[in-house]
């Protein structure tokens, strides 16, 4: 065959390209969750296409990442005029989107939180972790120890990983001597038996606040005044941690032991930020103000990297951040930021905060119908259409990772019969024991697609346990 032919790879099966890829691909920039992997040619709205055209129903999104569904059109337009506009600028020069995603973010900011900061773009979310770590190190003169939480995650570079809890994805990298101090998250299904979830996440922070009692407890030197730590990073819900949703007092408990010492708070809305759970940030349902703010996925609906964070002003101004102090050729880029700004304007139009939490609760409604029926999902939970139904064994409570796993395998078959037509649906595993749905759909679903939802997964549990 030759290869450049362009009409060479019209007649490429799935059979060859998955040989190709065995053959010609790195394995170290992907996932395979199930063998052999899904190809999908084309995508529309909440759903998925394979080469047979077999809808599936995607209830995950691209982790969280196409909010407002694929191929939306109001977003693909603002690209395609963006592209006949100016598709191209390099980051050290300036264009008008850029300053407007940064001010209309920074208003937005100050409006909810009281605070004046700037916004600091770059192309993946855990570029801009990277960049959070140079702005937190700067504020607290070098200090390189963080503190994250137990089932946190913050991305796979170097940095990022240190900060994550996962030692898997540091294992085969070398020591990381400033690996983050991981502190446990209240996590209300699994607490201790004999505390409400409120008591529990009164333990959490108390048993926090209890490593600055005295020097001996290794962060906090008392005659001085200064920890060790510089900043403790968070994601209100823990993402692949599995949707976890701590109780409403958690973080302002938290944050009061972290002013206290002078420790910055960083906010990780990568995942869970634009109106995932009917806020524009997912912390705003917790009633605390961050220090840092780190967001990226569904800022451009998936159609662009792009990336960023906001700082508070002291953190970030130029005199004590100057130009220079962290760079992408990519970053702020003026596709991306046509779309950022697109987003914002989308999402305000369409009242997701109204919309996103009536959506939320009817669809947690179905999984409880749903629980009901199937013992083995042992918790359901949600904020918003961040939504969450962990998969266990008959007694409702031990993880039971193989049921999910085969579930996955199933939807992903497009086996899966609705109205006499095959269908298929895309899951996504989570979960610190890897046996929870994290359920991410189109803030645009419809209520018809929430109810085929729960009609799916109910014939894929009955399939999965047989």
């Amino acid at each position: 065959m030759n290869i450049f032919d362009k009409n060479a790879d019209a007649a490429i099966t799935d059979a060859q390209l998955l040989a190709d890829e065995a053959r010609y691909s790195s394995f170290g920039d992907t996932v395979h969750y199930v063998d052999p992997p899904k190809i999908f040619q084309r995508c529309e709205g909440s759903y998925m296409f394979d080469a047979t055209g077999t809808p599936y129903l995607d209830l995950q999104m691209w982790y969280s990442a196409c909010n407002f569904g694929y191929a939306n059109q109001r977003l693909n337009n603002a690209l395609k005029d963006q592209i006949d506009t100016l598709p191209q600028v390099a980051s050290q020069y300036l264009h008008p989107t850029r300053v407007q995603l940064a001010k209309t973010i920074a208003v937005d900011m100050h409006e909810k939180f009281g605070l004046d900061g700037r916004v600091h773009f770059n192309v993946g979310g855990a570029q801009a972790v990277e960049d959070s770590l140079k702005i937190v190190r700067n504020a607290r003169n070098g200090k390189s120890l963080m503190f994250a939480f137990e089932g946190g995650y913050h991305g796979r570079t170097l940095g990022a990983s240190s900060i994550t809890s996962s030692y898997r994805y540091r294992r085969r990298y070398g020591h990381f001597g400033e690996r983050a101090m991981f502190i446990p998250f209240p996590y209300p299904f699994r607490r201790p038996k004999g505390m409400t979830p409120d008591e529990y996440s009164d333990h959490c922070v108390h048993q926090f606040e209890r490593l600055f009692e005295s020097e001996y407890n290794g962060v906090w030197d008392p005659k001085v005044g200064q920890a060790e730590y510089a900043a403790f990073y968070v994601e209100p819900i823990q993402g692949t941690g599995g949707y976890v949703i701590p109780p409403r007092n958690f973080f302002k408990g938290l944050k009061r032991v972290l002013d206290k010492y002078g420790i910055l708070m960083v906010v990780d809305e990568i995942q869970m930020g634009f109106w995932r759970t009917g806020k524009l940030w997912s912390i705003e349902h917790f009633g605390v103000t961050p220090d840092v703010l780190v967001f990226g996925k569904a800022l451009t609906n998936g159609l662009n990297p792009l990336s960023g964070l906001w700082a508070r002003e002291e953190l970030i101004n130029p005199t004590v951040f100057p130009p220079g102090s962290t760079h992408s050729t990519f970053n702020s880029n003026p596709l991306g930021t046509r779309l950022g700004l697109e987003v914002l304007k989308l999402g305000k139009e369409m009242d997701y905060e109204r919309t996103v939490p009536e959506k939320g609760a009817y669809f947690l409604d179905g999984l409880r119908g749903l629980q009901k029926r199937h013992p083995e999902i042992g918790d359901v939970d949600g904020l918003g259409l961040a939504l969450r139904a962990e998969i266990c064994a008959a007694d409702g409570f031990t993880p039971n990772r193989e049921l999910l796993d085969r579930m996955v395998d199933i939807g992903l078959a497009g086996d899966l019969l609705h109205d006499g037509k095959r269908m298929g649906l895309v899951l996504d595993v989570g979960g610190w024991y890897k046996n929870v749905i994290t359920f991410a759909p189109s803030l645009n679903i419809t209520y018809e697609e929430i109810d085929l939802a729960i009609t799916l997964l109910d014939q894929l549990l009955t399939k999965a346990k047989g």
